[in-house]
């Protein structure tokens, strides 16, 4: 005749556990919550933290998602105490409002990580990038060309309402309708594709700037014309259309940086609008905090590449790396098997790229970049295939950059569980930096 005990019906070594004993530690002052007095339920920090992180954990992106499962799902009504929901306008605010504080989670979790030994204080990293669709229709897009004729359309109509409402006997327009509305209308519409087309001939030129400052000692090329199919979206403005698995996509460029020591917990982290990968290496390993990681070597493919980014790293006693300067074939030949003697290393003063091929024909550099595909590339499918995460929910550089954060931080909190299922569930010995 009592009421149900919901942690009867979770298995011990649940995650969701491990969540709860790890978020009870911290200090969440800093967490932004709604002002008693706004005629809003509280909800406590302590509870809306392992809430987005379990959910995002287990595939739930969505705020109305989230909210649905606090009244399906056993574990999360667990998190909820049962009988609290919160709506997905609480959620969504919650998850909006505490950027920095998310960071400093994601920090704190990898020096928990470091203290438990699971995560290595000295060791490498693989820097490598995958494509997330955005938040945004396609058909909400417009390339140059068709944003240049529909100006021209609408300025001929604009014309034409004007001529039609100073004729003393025109005909009516259809019911409802009248000329100094549709004129507005038009020239809405023709300011937004104007706005439209400044921002692709910005970009453009942008593209332009990096790749001629990418080969500086390339023979200057003509002043060239904006592509007529660059796009802008007006659903997500600051994503882009990037090449995918699935073909062209309105998308974000997610990057991670991932330990290569054994325990494959992403320490860095980061999202970028370009399409490619030539300027990434060098932010990317900057987002590795210090603190949780003295990064010895960086594993990276061709795609990141480029002498100058490789120098940036390296400087002043920077971590190795170790870029593949092409593709290269997944399949090994005859030759490939055979043993090889270690190749003499070029001089001093040879150029990066030399010396570069060089690291990766020496025995040492092969079983380094071994480590790549077979650290940051489970990662990602784990992110996509078991979490499903494959769209992001938010839209905007910022917003989306959060999301990435909570998705990163729900793989480590999945990654770190796993690694320590079985043992008894440590009471984390870390305090947030957010206590202030």
């Amino acid at each position: 005749m009592l009421p149900v005990d919901l942690r009867d019906w979770l298995p011990t070594d649940h995650i969701v556990h491990f969540i709860l004993d790890s978020v009870e530690t911290l200090n969440l002052q800093r967490f932004v919550v709604n002002v008693r007095g706004t005629g809003s339920e509280q909800y406590p920090p302590a509870m809306m933290l392992p809430l987005l992180i379990y959910c995002y954990a287990t595939g739930r992106f969505s705020s109305r998602e989230i909210e649905a499962a606090t009244y399906g799902d056993v574990a999360v009504r667990y998190i909820c105490g049962g009988d609290l929901h919160p709506d997905h306008d609480t959620i969504c605010a919650f998850r909006r409002q505490n950027r920095a504080v998310f960071e400093e989670c994601f920090v704190k979790v990898l020096a928990y990580a470091g203290q438990t030994k699971v995560l290595k204080k000295v060791g490498g990293i693989s820097v490598d990038g995958t494509k997330i669709a955005a938040n945004a229709s396609k058909h909400a897009a417009v390339s140059y060309d068709h944003a240049t004729r529909m100006i021209e359309q609408l300025e001929l109509e604009v014309r034409a309402l004007t001529a039609k409402a100073e004729e003393a006997d025109n005909k009516p327009l259809e019911d409802g309708l009248s000329v100094p509305e549709e004129i507005a209308r038009r020239q809405a519409r023709k300011a937004k594709l104007e706005e439209a087309k400044r921002v692709i001939e910005a970009r453009f030129a942008e593209k332009q700037q990096r790749a001629e400052a990418e080969t500086p000692s390339r023979r200057k090329r003509k002043t060239q014309a904006v592509p007529e199919k660059d796009q802008f979206n007006f659903t997500d403005p600051e994503s882009r259309i990037m090449k995918t698995a699935d073909g062209f996509q309105q998308a974000w460029n997610a990057q991670t940086a991932v330990d290569t020591e054994g325990s494959m917990l992403i320490v860095g982290k980061c999202v970028t609008e370009h399409p490619n990968d030539k300027q990434e290496l060098v932010p990317t390993v900057q987002t590795v905090d210090p603190s949780v990681r003295h990064v010895s070597h960086v594993l990276t493919d061709s795609g990141f590449y480029s002498e100058e980014a490789v120098t940036e790293v390296e400087k002043d006693g920077g971590p190795t790396v170790y870029a593949a300067m092409e593709r290269q074939s997944h399949h090994r030949t005859v030759e490939d098997l055979e043993k090889k003697p270690e190749p003499a290393a070029p001089p001093a003063d040879a150029p990066v790229d030399e010396k570069m091929r060089h690291r990766l024909r020496t025995k040492a550099g092969r079983a380094l970049y071994a480590l790549r595909k077979q650290t940051v590339e489970p990662v990602f499918g784990i992110i996509k295939e078991v979490m499903a995460f494959r769209r992001f929910m938010l839209r905007g550089k910022a917003k989306v950059s959060l999301e990435w954060t909570l998705v990163t931080l729900a793989y480590n909190f999945r990654r770190l569980h796993r690694l320590i299922k079985g043992e008894k569930r440590p009471r984390i010995g870390w305090t947030c930096a957010c206590a202030g």
